[in-house]
Formats: C-alpha cells, sequence, structure tokens
C-alpha cells in the first residue's frame, strides 16, 4: 500500500506540473496516454476511502488540470484532444461513482465516526469533480446517467443494490446541484424515475432528498410534476434521519415553486404541523421548516393568510402562553427562545408584497398587488401576540437569549413588512423602552435601528420612535459615565444606531434633546476600545457626523473645540494602539475631517505631529511632515487616503518594507 501511493504521488505531481508540455508533444501522446491511463488507475484504486486506501483522492486535481489544459488550446488542437480524451473522461465519471459507492450496511455500520467523515468530505470531492467534468462532457453525460438508472430501475429480472441506484442519483444531483439543466431533455424522465425507487436505506433516502431538491427551479417551470414528488418529500418528512435532506428539499421547492402549490398547500400545512407538534427535528430544522411555510403562505391569495396562519401558530402560542405562567428555569427557557424562533423564522419569509424572481411573465406569475385597507396579516398576528410577548419579557428581561429572540421576531418583521409594520410601531417603541430602561441590552439597540431605517421619512409614525431613541441616548450615555468597557456589544450598538440615525434622520441632531457633545466623547472613548467590531462601527459614527459640521451648528462647535482630540485619538490607533485592519476606516474618518475641515485640520495635524514620540516613536519629524502634507493634499479618492495610512502607520509600527506589512 506505501509503495503504491508513493508511486501515485509521483505519477500525479509529473501529469499535475507537466500536463501542458506534455500535451504539446503530440509525437509522444502514447507516453502520456500511459500516465494518464496510470493516475486514473489509481483514482480506481480497490477499496473503500479512506477504510482500505488513501491513495485515490490524491488523483482528483489532475482531472481538473488536464481539463484546463486541454480547453486552453486553440480549437483545432482541442478538437483532436477531446476526440482523444472525452472517452477517458467517460471512463473517469464511471470510476469516480464507482469510488462514491456506500460500503455494505453492516461494514458501514463498522467504521469509526472520524472515517464515515472524511468519507462524506471524499465524496463532496468527487462531487465537485462530476460538476467540473460536465463542462467537458455536456448534456452526453447526464443522458448517459439518466439511461444507466432507468436501466437499475425498470429492467425485470434483476435486483440493483441500493449503492448502485444511490451513486448515479449522487452523480445527477453533483452536476444538477450547480448547473443550470432546465434544457436537458433527460429530467422529466428523472423525475418520472424517483417514485419507482424503493427506498429502503437512510443514505440512498437523504440522496434522492438531495436530488429532489437540486431540481427546484426545475419544478417551479414544470408545476404539472409536483403532484409526483411532493408526496416523496412529505413522507421523508416523517424520518428523523432524514431531518437535514427532507427539510432542506421542502424549503427548496416551497422557495422556487410557491406559486403553484396552492393545490398542496394544505397537505404541505398538516404535514409540517403534524411533524413540528410532534417535535421531530432538531431545533434548526424546524426554523428551516417555518421558512419554507412562509414562503408557501406568502404566495396564497391575501384574504386565505391569516386562516392558514392562525391554526399554524395556535399551538406553538398556546404552549408559549403555557410556559410563560411557569417559574424560570433552563428548560423552559430553551422551549421558549425554540418558539420565538420558530416565529421569526415564518415572519422571514413571510413576505406578501414579493414578485416571482426571474419569472419573464410576471402577470401570470402572480397577479399585480392591490393596495389593502386591511392590515397585514403579520401584523394581526403580532397585535394579537403582542401581550404575550410582554409577558414573556416581563419574566426574562435580565436574560439576552430570550431578549434576543423576542427581538429577532420584530427585527424580521421590520425588515420584511417595511412601511405595513406601521400600525405597530408605537406600541413596539414603548417595549423596547422599557426593555431597555430595565437592562440594556444590544438587541434593543438593533432593533430601534431598525425603526429610524424603515419609518424615520414617515412624519406621522415618527414620533414614537424619536422618543425612544432620546431615551436610549440618555440610558446609553449613563452607562458611558460608569463602565462602558465592559458592554463592548451596546456600543458597538449605539454607534451603528446613531451612524444610521444620521444617515436618515440628521436633522434629529438640531434638537435640544440630544447631547452631541456627550456623544462626540462617547465616540472619542469607543474609538479606544479592544473591539474590533466596536471601534470599525464608531468610525461610521464619524464619517456620518462629519459632514453636518456645516447644517448642524452643535456638531461644527463640538468638532471646531474638540477636533483636535478626534484626530489625535486616530491618529494615536494608527500609530500603534489599533489593529492594522482598522485602518482603512480610521482612513476614512481623516479623509472625512479633511474634506470638510481642511483648514482647522491643518492646524491641528501641526500641533499633534510637534508632540514628541507621536504617535509613535519610531516615526522622524520627517516622516510625520511627509504624512500630513499627504492628508491635506487628498480630499476624494478613499482608496489613496487607505495608502497612505496604512504606509504611515507600517512606519509607526517598524513593519514597513518587512515580510509582515501586508500580512493583515
Amino acid at each position: 500500500m506505501e509503495t503504491s501511493h508513493g508511486i501515485c504521488r509521483i505519477a500525479v505531481a509529473l501529469g499535475e506540473t507537466h500536463c501542458r508540455t506534455l500535451l504539446e508533444h503530440v509525437d509522444q501522446w502514447q507516453g502520456f496516454q500511459a500516465l494518464v491511463n496510470m493516475i486514473l488507475f489509481c483514482t480506481g484504486i480497490p477499496g473503500h476511502y479512506p477504510v482500505d486506501e488513501t491513495t485515490s483522492t490524491l488523483t482528483l486535481t489532475f482531472w481538473y488540470t488536464l481539463q484546463d489544459d486541454i480547453l486552453s488550446f486553440d480549437a483545432d488542437r482541442q478538437a483532436l484532444y477531446l476526440q482523444m480524451y472525452r472517452p477517458l473522461y467517460f471512463q473517469l465519471v464511471d470510476v469516480l461513482l464507482h469510488k462514491s459507492h456506500f460500503p455494505s450496511d453492516e461494514a458501514f455500520a463498522s467504521w469509526s465516526s472520524d472515517d464515515k467523515e472524511q468519507f462524506r468530505i471524499y465524496r463532496v470531492d468527487i462531487s465537485d469533480t462530476l460538476m467540473y467534468v460536465y463542462d467537458l462532457l455536456g448534456p452526453e453525460l447526464l443522458r448517459n446517467l439518466y439511461d444507466r438508472l432507468g436501466r437499475l430501475l425498470t429492467e425485470s429480472g434483476r435486483t440493483a443494490s441500493w449503492q448502485d441506484i444511490e451513486a448515479l442519483l449522487f452523480g445527477f444531483q453533483s452536476i444538477a446541484e450547480t448547473v443550470d439543466v432546465s434544457y436537458s431533455d433527460v429530467i422529466p424522465g428523472l423525475v418520472g424515475l424517483i417514485p419507482l425507487i424503493s427506498v429502503t436505506n437512510v443514505e440512498l433516502a437523504d440522496t434522492v432528498m438531495f436530488t429532489i431538491g437540486s431540481l427546484g427551479e426545475w419544478l417551479a417551470d414544470h408545476p404539472l410534476m409536483l403532484g409526483g414528488i411532493l408526496p416523496v418529500v412529505l413522507q421523508a418528512l416523517t424520518n428523523p434521519d432524514l431531518s437535514v435532506s427532507s427539510v432542506s428539499a421542502l424549503k427548496r421547492i416551497c422557495r422556487e415553486c410557491r406559486y403553484n402549490l396552492q393545490p398542496h398547500t394544505d397537505n404541505i400545512l398538516a404535514a409540517t404541523q403534524d411533524v413540528l407538534v410532534k417535535q421531530i427535528h432538531k431545533s434548526a430544522q424546524c426554523m428551516w421548516l417555518m421558512q419554507a411555510l412562509g414562503f408557501l403562505i406568502s404566495a396564497l391569495p391575501g384574504e386565505q393568510i391569516l386562516g392558514k396562519l392562525l391554526p399554524l401558530l395556535s399551538p406553538h402560542l398556546q404552549q408559549l402562553e403555557h410556559l410563560t405562567k411557569e417559574t424560570p428555569n433552563p428548560s423552559n427557557k430553551s422551549a421558549i427562545v425554540h418558539i420565538l424562533g420558530l416565529l421569526s423564522s415564518l415572519f422571514t419569509t413571510l413576505d406578501t408584497s414579493s414578485e416571482r424572481e426571474g419569472s419573464e411573465d410576471m402577470a401570470i406569475a402572480r397577479p399585480a398587488a392591490v393596495p389593502h385597507p386591511d392590515p397585514h396579516p403579520v401584523v394581526v398576528i403580532l397585535q394579537q401576540f403582542f401581550p404575550l410577548i410582554q409577558a414573556v419579557l416581563s419574566k426574562w428581561l435580565t436574560d439576552s437569549e430570550v431578549v434576543e429572540a423576542a427581538c429577532a421576531i420584530f427585527d424580521k418583521s421590520l425588515k420584511t413588512l417595511l412601511s405595513s409594520f406601521a400600525p405597530l410601531v408605537s406600541q413596539l417603541s414603548e417595549l423596547v423602552g422599557q426593555m431597555y430602561g430595565a437592562v440594556p441590552q444590544a438587541a434593543a439597540l438593533d432593533l430601534t435601528r431598525q425603526l429610524v431605517h424603515i419609518f424615520s421619512g414617515e412624519k406621522e409614525h415618527f414620533g414614537p420612535v424619536k422618543t425612544l431613541l432620546e431615551l436610549l441616548t440618555s440610558i446609553t450615555l449613563s452607562i458611558f459615565q460608569r463602565e462602558p468597557r465592559d458592554h463592548p456589544d451596546i456600543v458597538d450598538s449605539f454607534m451603528q444606531l446613531h451612524a444610521q440615525v444620521l444617515k436618515r434622520k440628521a436633522e434629529l441632531y438640531l434638537s435640544e434633546t440630544l447631547d452631541i457633545k456627550a456623544l462626540f466623547y462617547c465616540g472619542i472613548l469607543s474609538l479606544k476600545f479592544p473591539e474590533k467590531p466596536t471601534v470599525k462601527s464608531t468610525c461610521l459614527f464619524f464619517t456620518e457626523l462629519v459632514p453636518h459640521c456645516e447644517d448642524i451648528p452643535a456638531v461644527g462647535e463640538v468638532l471646531q473645540e474638540d477636533g483636535k482630540l478626534l484626530l489625535q485619538s486616530l491618529l494615536e490607533g494608527v500609530g500603534g494602539q489599533a489593529p492594522r485592519s482598522l485602518m482603512e476606516y480610521f482612513a476614512e474618518v481623516l479623509l472625512c475631517l479633511n474634506r470638510h475641515c481642511h483648514s482647522l485640520m491643518s492646524v491641528w495635524l501641526q500641533e499633534v505631529m510637534l508632540i514628541p514620540n507621536f504617535p509613535s516613536a519610531r516615526v522622524s519629524m520627517e516622516q510625520k511632515q511627509t504624512f500630513s502634507q499627504q492628508i491635506l493634499r487628498e480630499q476624494t479618492n478613499k482608496r489613496h487616503i487607505r495608502e497612505i495610512v496604512r504606509d504611515f502607520s507600517q512606519q509607526c509600527r517598524g513593519l514597513h518594507g518587512t515580510e509582515y506589512a501586508g500580512d493583515y
């Protein structure tokens, strides 16, 4: 085994390194052909990887190299090589499918978990190779796979092994997963064959599900075929061993075929509700199921949506109500987070305004949306559900996981509903204020940022958001007066929130209730945090704040008085106190300052650069003056200012010209 492994490595190294040279020497084609056949033998070396052999995986990259080199020649030479090597690539497909075969059930059961995982990764590599080879072999490869599968399933007198069927389906799925197969004339036949497969094995069933999922787009264009395929998927949903593959297949069908599923809606809802209530699947797959149902229900006529939603959600809301009455403990906490997650997953995809993507005829895909005076079904659900959310939070207010799960429901709903969320703005603003007032958490700030983003332009709905913003700002400023370093996540979200306010509704900074000087100093403190995301968000805040120095008097005043402090803090970071990966964000703040406060910036730079050993003892006065001149000359080009700051930062750190200079 060791000897054959070593010989294979030599053959592959020779083939990969000198492939083009060997191809160009046409007079030596027989020698190269022998080498290629030798590598093909190594690819198909007997035994199962990784238990019986570890050699075959070494060869896979060679087939990419050979294919790329063949296709890089001019048309005449390419035609010659394709004539020689296409048959060999068809042999390669046979070899790869054979190597992807699962062992017998008994043998596979004896494998260690590590061996099973290595085999799974090996099959992924084979799948990638098959997908790549398709570029060379084209539709003929699909025809070949289909003919073989058809013979296995329909020929009388022969019982095919499940491994043979699984391998051919695996080949199909590998290609259909990434290649547009909608033009292929064999796909209808394949879809017709799938219900004929006698599934007696988990591995085969998984591959059947993944194959169905990979054909989601094709099924959307051929909705008549859904009737034969959906029962296969819904049946598989009841098997916990097929959890990932069956749920994934249903989600893809619901996403791609949502406008063709109305005749099947009740069956899908009944099957999914059954497995959800029986808790057959793990939490992650339950979330996927709810996303699938969101796609499904979105495509229904508006008057039907609420009637489908209420029965779907009732068991979960009843359970949540029961859990809320219990004394908090880890067990009911995980159940509460799970139910809240189900709701937010559903609301992530329940978008009644979306059109069918990629449809050439929108009128057929979906009737034009007609403005409706009634509230959105999700809003109706949330209004009914609101007291329950309040009850949950009243008991779990100090638990960040529960608070985040509750906030996620509204966050997902906001992103999906946009302005249709308006009837809930006042209620939600009040709830978020109560939550943050009791226990400040980043999730509340992130939710407020969404409210600002969506409702900043709607005068009739923005009042409660403005009040909420002022309350949250006041509470967070008090955190800065105590121990802000203990709450980097809150500081990060707070800076993002105010960057959003400045971007969407900067006139709020004209209000006397916002202490802009205090916000400015909070930003200075935040620039010195060790956490990269917090510093990045703070730089974003300053790039939004500085341009308002002319239209917002308070911003102009604070920059006039303390802009030098901001510049000094930025240069300290550039000089080595901040990670190099943040330099592009520091550069953008410097560009903003130079563009909007140029005369002040030139004075500040001159003053701070006179400080001994600032921003680093490693840079000379000449280097500091050069940097200052370069910065002051650049007011428009972001790329150039980033290069200037990066080079100066390397000088400050003693890295300029070293191999580490570009390593970040």
